[in-house]
């Protein structure tokens, strides 16, 4: 709404909430509408130079990066300066677009596109040789909550035995860092996408208790 009104010259203003009111703390004075409005909540301010230390030199792999979030986690990984990324999803599609768009936004850093199921463990087995990362973002997972409860089988095959699989993988093969992307939903999961996603996440956090790296 508010890009729209930008685009037909309309300014918007926020008004003081009813919270505000309430408190007494006021600003008559309204103020630009900023994204953090939607937050609801303070935003996370990020250490960009722990970031830079921790990414920067190094082989980052990211499941599902043809995703919504594996896509985003992507351009964000390459305002730093990593030594190399992996692409890996199954869509052809998703992953010839994107691969367009990042060798734009960093046409120095090496990108290595690569296509595969991360319930083919014996793929993911190879390109994890291939290229020996020291980071994996894994965000590869179906998402659609209606769907998922309709194919529990393939809930648990794509989320759970799929995280378990590239945990383990990566604990074997010295990963340095091994980052889940998981959901809202497996907090007190109520259906399968979200039980599915939280028997993921327990199982990473049993194995970060004793992994050897």
């Amino acid at each position: 709404l508010v890009d729209e009104g930008n685009e037909s010259g309309v300014d918007f203003r926020v008004v003081p909430s009813y919270e505000q009111l309430l408190r007494g703390s006021v600003n008559l004075q309204p103020r630009p509408v900023s994204i953090n409005d939607l937050l609801r909540r303070k935003p996370v301010e990020l250490d960009i130079e722990q970031l830079h230390e921790w990414i920067d030199g190094r082989v980052l792999l990211v499941t599902g990066s043809a995703g919504s979030i594996g896509s985003e986690l992507c351009r964000q990984v390459l305002r730093f300066a990593p030594r190399k990324l992996i692409l890996i999803d199954r869509s052809e599609n998703g992953q010839f677009h994107l691969e367009r768009e990042l060798r734009k936004l960093a046409p120095h850093i090496e990108i290595a596109v690569c296509i595969g199921d991360v319930c083919d463990a014996a793929r993911m087995n190879n390109i994890f040789r291939s290229h020996r990362p020291h980071i994996v973002f894994h965000a590869a997972a179906h998402k659609h909550v209606p769907l998922m409860e309709a194919n529990p089988g393939e809930a648990i095959k794509n989320i759970t035995l799929a995280t378990r699989s590239w945990a383990d993988q990566a604990e074997q093969g010295g990963v340095e860092s091994f980052v889940l992307i998981s959901t809202d939903k497996a907090v007190n999961p109520t259906r399968v996408m979200g039980a599915c996603k939280r028997a993921a996440e327990l199982y990473v956090q049993s194995l970060a208790e004793r992994a050897r790296c």
